[in-house]
């Protein structure tokens, strides 16, 4: 454990091992007996006692001891002195209750023994014992042990109890790490302290801009001291987030995106106009247009009251907003609504303008509670038109391949540009956050550890990393330019070599920072966008396919710049999870084969991609791990599923069992693809192929074979 090799056992410690055994057998069947019938006397008591002496985190002896206080208490007179009496009897050792020295004793056996601090919790709670004393004892076990989180989170037990001030608990912070840089409990509970103060507005606490410099300068002690040793470094990265994170949630993207013409044709497809669109065409074979909204942060409350649409149209009434969370929460970044064209009749589409408002509201909370700080507005039309034949129709018939030499380049003056981003409307009369105070500090932040950066400190360069990139996003919205992309890049790149132990984490940073740099303006993605050569259109543009193949990507960023996509190549990367896609609703070619996709739980969002048509995901590990080892990385009401609401029998052969392939039939028998291709994966063989055939029937195309 810890690094820390096991050594063989002498015989005389086998020995004393096994007597210890013996021992702990013998107490435990007499423990159990006593609690069975209910024995509370002094007795049963000591043999409570020894046992936990021996195993403090035996949890079934300190609710035995729990219920012999209640027993007593029972069995006192009911005035307050009499229970006073008993709590304090307990506290001080009587005869037959031992509890303030036994859970010293066991705390002293083993100062992290969740049961001991619980059961104490539980005694003081009754209200009755000294707040004081129960400090005085904290002071000893923090001397002992200064960084033992059990004590430190007692301690803010405590002193809510005792009414004690955040301004003292701070001060009290402050002492214990300047006695000891590497604490990092009394850096976290500083930052749990801080934050109080800051929320609650308290006086010496008004400026948060203040408060944070001198926060920064008071951890640069520590970590400019020793910067081997990580606890300061967690703090300033806590004081990263409070400088950089927004403490209001907001809209930062939206589909359709704001001045959009769209165009709905009597065949079900969609256009977007060569002016202001960012796609061509779109089929909507189920009549409906999705609406998304994309916030900085997991909001909810996105209804019909907090969200106005305004439209002659009668497709507007009564749209039901729905999060895009792929675990079971009614907080999400995204949020989508479709308008339904089902009875809607051509002539009544002519020029249309559907206007979406996002209100400052109540309504709309954020995972910390905050409201939705800023009204955004953005609108868009829809007209009509009469259209004879399928655009995006595949003239020879065949499958789409997604070989270099099918995609052609598009050009800067072409139809169907890419949109300049953030076209959102923000309300006139609302007053921008100033944010220089923010930009300041964090670029003093990164003239600081420019020097740890060049002295091949790991911790040094990432968070440096760290502070650039903040910087980046806070520059970003006034100066529409990354500054410093190709410095994050490179030092991500030197982490990787530095420390291999963490080169996971190394590259997921590095595909983050590499996917904003090339979704963050039209030049960068206009290099990544290509044109399908089969696939024609009538003057007014083809399918844009944006291409981030070949990246070495291991993880998925920046979706918010991609809503408008609807052909993705992400073939030839390093990808464990397609989180974040289910944003994606225009989406209808997919392509992630030769990647690391390794489990069924990692193609989850597909199942919100109501539009693909097309996806490919060949030669991945899908199949090779026994173990689905992404349900311990992310919560999904998904992998708490037992089965499909679908009665598989209906469609599965006598040779085909349902149960081996019922997570895949969660995700794709809501879609209707129309080509798959999966060959290459450790799961593919030709009764997971006939399965796939049944299950989708509107498949055509299955690993480059026409079905039949």
């Amino acid at each position: 454990m810890h690094g820390r090799p096991r050594k063989p056992l002498k015989p005389e410690d086998v020995a004393a091992s096994a007597a210890k055994a013996q021992k702990l057998r013998a107490l435990q069947s007499q423990f159990l007996a006593n609690h069975h019938e209910k024995n509370y006397t002094k007795e049963g008591l000591e043999v409570s006692a020894k046992l936990l002496e021996i195993n403090p985190e035996c949890s079934t002896a300190w609710n035995y001891r729990k219920l012999a206080v209640e027993h007593f208490l029972s069995q006192s007179e009911s005035d307050a002195g009499s229970v006073k009496a008993i709590l304090d009897e307990e506290l001080r050792v009587v005869p037959f209750l031992y509890f303030f020295f036994f859970v010293v004793s066991a705390l002293r056996q083993n100062y992290k023994a969740y049961g001991a601090w619980h059961h104490r919790k539980w005694v003081i709670a009754e209200g009755h014992s000294s707040i004081d004393d129960e400090l005085k004892l904290l002071d000893h076990f923090q001397k002992a042990d200064s960084r033992n989180f059990h004590a430190w989170n007692y301690r803010r037990f405590v002193t809510a109890l005792n009414n004690r001030s955040d301004k003292d608990e701070l001060d009290y912070t402050e002492n214990m790490i300047e006695t000891n840089f590497s604490n990092y409990s009394a850096w976290h509970n500083r930052s749990v302290l801080l934050s109080n103060l800051l929320k609650k507005k308290v006086e010496g606490f008004l400026s948060k801009e203040d408060i944070l410099k001198k926060e920064y300068e008071f951890v640069h002690q520590a970590l400019f001291t020793d910067p081997d040793d990580q606890s300061g470094w967690f703090y300033h990265l806590w004081l990263l987030y409070q400088t950089f994170n927004a403490e209001s949630p907001s809209l930062i993207s939206t589909w359709p995106a704001h001045g959009s013409e769209l165009t709905v044709s009597s065949d079900r497809f969609l256009y977007g106009s060569p002016s202001s669109s960012t796609f061509s065409t779109l089929h909507f074979e189920s009549g409906k247009l999705p609406l998304v909204l994309y916030f900085n942060q997991p909001v909810e409350g996105v209804n019909k009251s907090t969200i106005t649409v305004k439209s002659e149209l009668s497709i507007i009434n009564d749209l039901n907003w729905k999060p895009l969370s792929t675990n079971d929460s009614h907080l999400s970044q995204i949020w989508v609504a479709y308008l339904s064209f089902h009875d809607i009749k051509l002539e009544a589409l002519k020029a249309n303008s559907v206007e979406v408002s996002v209100w400052h509201s109540q309504g709309i909370f954020s995972s910390s509670g905050s409201l939705q700080g800023q009204p955004f507005q953005f609108a868009f039309k829809v007209n009509a038109q009469e259209v004879e034949t399928d655009p995006a129709a595949r003239q020879d018939g065949t499958s789409i391949s997604w070989e270099d030499k099918n995609f052609y380049e598009t050009k800067i003056g072409e139809a169907s540009p890419i949109l300049p981003f953030r076209q959102l409307n923000e309300n006139d009369d609302h007053e921008p956050v100033d944010s220089k105070w923010h930009v300041d500090i964090i670029a003093e932040e990164i003239d600081h550890f420019r020097e740890l950066s060049e002295m091949d400190c790991k911790i040094g360069k990432l968070t440096l990393a760290r502070l650039l990139t903040a910087h980046d996003a806070l520059t970003f919205p006034s100066t529409n330019k990354l500054v410093y992309s190709e410095e994050v890049l490179k030092l991500y790149t030197e982490l990787i070599r530095l420390d291999p132990m963490h080169a996971e984490y190394y590259k997921d940073k590095h595909s983050l920072a590499l996917l904003q740099k090339v979704t963050s303006c039209r030049e960068s993605l206009l290099e990544r966008c290509f044109h399908y050569k089969d696939l024609t259109s009538l003057g007014i543009g083809v399918p844009v396919c944006l291409r981030l193949n070949n990246l070495s990507i291991s993880r998925l960023g920046s979706i918010e710049n991609l809503l408008w996509v609807q052909m993705l190549d992400l073939s030839h990367n390093d990808i464990r999870s397609i989180e974040g896609l289910e944003a994606m609703q225009l989406l209808s070619c997919l392509c992630l084969k030769n990647n690391k996709l390794g489990s069924v739980s990692a193609l989850e969002p597909l199942r919100s991609l109501k539009s693909l048509k097309v996806l490919d995901i060949s030669y991945n590990e899908i199949g090779a791990h026994s173990i689905d080892t992404k349900k311990y990385l992310c919560s999904s009401p998904f992998l708490h599923l037992v089965e499909s609401e679908r009665n598989h029998d209906e469609t599965m052969t006598s040779s085909i069992n349902a149960s081996d392939y019922w997570k895949f039939s969660l995700i794709f028998e809501g879609l209707s693809l129309t080509q798959l291709d999966i060959a290459g994966n450790a799961i593919t063989n030709e009764n997971f192929k006939s399965f796939l055939v049944k299950l989708l029937p509107t498949l055509e195309w299955l690993d480059g074979e026409h079905v039949l």
